[in-house]
C-alpha cells in the first residue's frame, strides 16, 4: 500500500536536479513513491533521472515523448500515482529532511481534504520566508471561507501546488488535475477550484520546502509567448467562478486578482519580445472587455492610482472580442 505519491516534473534542470533528488532521498520511506516525470528534456536531465531511478528508494521514472509543459507533466504523475495522499515538487526545488513525513502526520491527524504550508524562497544566496495567507494554524477550516476578502491576500493568492498535501479523494472528485496545455499560471484555476469545491483544509506552520527563484529556464524569467497563457488561465477562473452559486460574492475577488496580474505584466512589459509585448496589450484589452463591467469598475476604483491608470489606458485600446482573435 502506497501512503504518499510525490509528483516531480523535470525539464532541462540538469544543474539543479541532483539537489532535488538528494532531498527526495532524505524524505524516502518504504511506503512513499516518487514519480519523476521527464518532460522530454534535451540536456543531461534524462541521464540523471535514470541513475536516480536505480538509487533513490521509491523512485519511478516516467518519460514524455514530447514536451507538454508543467500542467501536463503533473497530470501524467497524477494518473500514475497510487498513494492515499499526494503532493508535488518541482524539479529545481528541494526539501528539508523528513518534511513529507511530518506533513503527512499532520494531515492524517487533522483528517482534512488538503493541507497548506509555508515555504522558503531562494534567490541565489538570499532566503526569504513566505507564509501561507491563512492566520489560523492547525485548525480544520472550510476552503471557500478563505477566498475573500477581495482586497487582501487570501488562500487563492497562494497557488503553489507543492506547498501542501492532498487526499486521494480530491483526485476521485476531479479536483487535482490541471488544465492540460497551460504553459503558465496553471495553478490559478487549480487553486480556485480547490477552494471552491473541497470541503475541508488546514494550514500548517512548517518550513520544509525551498523554492528556487531566478532559474534561467523558468517561464517566470522568459518573455516569450508562453507567458500569455495567464490570460487563458484567468479566463477559466472567471468562467468557473461565474457559474458558482455564490458568484456575486466571489467574482469581485476573481476580477480584482485578474486585473492585478494583468497590471503586473504590463508594468514589466520591457522583458517581453516586441511582438509578444504588442500581443500582451491587445489581449489584455480584450480580457478587460470580457469581464463583468460593473465588477471591473468597482475593482479599478478600489486599486491604487498607478495600477488603475495603467489598466484604464489599456482598456481604451481597440481589441478583438476573443482570445483566439488575438492569437
Amino acid at each position: 500500500m502506497v501512503k504518499l505519491s510525490v509528483i516531480v516534473p523535470f525539464y532541462n534542470v540538469q544543474t539543479y536536479a541532483p539537489d532535488t533528488l538528494k532531498s527526495l532521498q532524505a524524505n524516502a520511506r518504504e511506503d512513499f513513491e516518487f514519480l519523476l516525470v521527464d518532460d522530454c528534456s534535451t540536456d543531461g536531465t534524462p541521464e540523471i533521472l535514470e541513475r536516480a531511478e536505480r538509487s533513490v528508494p521509491g523512485a519511478v521514472l516516467i518519460r514524455h515523448e514530447q514536451n507538454g509543459g508543467l500542467a501536463t507533466a503533473r497530470n501524467t504523475g497524477l494518473d500514475a500515482a497510487r498513494g492515499e495522499y499526494l503532493t508535488f515538487l518541482d524539479g529545481d526545488d528541494w526539501l528539508a529532511p523528513g518534511h513529507f513525513e511530518a506533513l503527512l502526520a499532520a494531515h492524517e491527524s487533522l483528517g482534512v481534504d488538503f493541507v497548506r504550508t509555508d515555504h522558503v524562497q531562494c534567490t541565489g544566496r538570499e532566503r526569504k520566508v513566505h507564509r501561507a495567507p491563512v492566520g489560523r494554524r492547525g485548525e480544520v477550516l472550510r476552503p471557500r471561507d478563505w477566498i475573500l476578502p477581495a482586497d487582501r491576500s487570501t488562500g487563492v493568492d497562494y497557488p503553489y501546488a507543492w506547498a501542501g498535501m492532498y487526499h486521494r479523494r480530491l483526485v476521485d472528485q476531479g479536483l487535482l488535475h490541471f488544465t492540460h496545455g497551460l504553459r503558465t499560471a496553471e495553478d490559478r484555476p487549480w487553486i480556485w477550484r480547490l477552494h471552491r469545491e473541497a470541503e475541508t483544509f488546514a494550514t500548517i506552520s512548517r518550513l520544509g520546502i525551498f523554492y528556487r527563484r531566478g532559474v534561467a529556464s523558468s517561464l517566470t524569467q522568459i518573455g516569450d509567448i508562453r507567458q500569455l497563457d495567464f490570460i487563458k488561465a484567468f479566463d477559466q477562473v472567471l468562467e468557473e467562478t461565474a457559474n458558482d452559486p455564490e458568484a456575486d460574492r466571489l467574482l469581485p475577488k476573481a476580477v480584482r486578482t485578474y486585473c492585478a496580474v494583468i497590471s503586473h505584466h504590463l508594468g514589466s512589459i520591457e522583458r517581453f519580445e516586441p511582438a509578444v509585448a504588442r500581443k500582451l496589450r491587445t489581449m489584455s484589452a480584450a480580457a478587460l472587455k470580457r469581464m463583468p463591467q460593473d465588477v471591473l469598475n468597482e475593482a479599478l476604483d478600489s486599486m491604487d492610482i498607478e495600477r488603475a491608470s495603467r489598466l484604464r489606458r489599456v482598456r481604451r485600446r481597440p481589441a478583438p472580442l476573443t482570445v483566439e482573435a488575438a492569437a
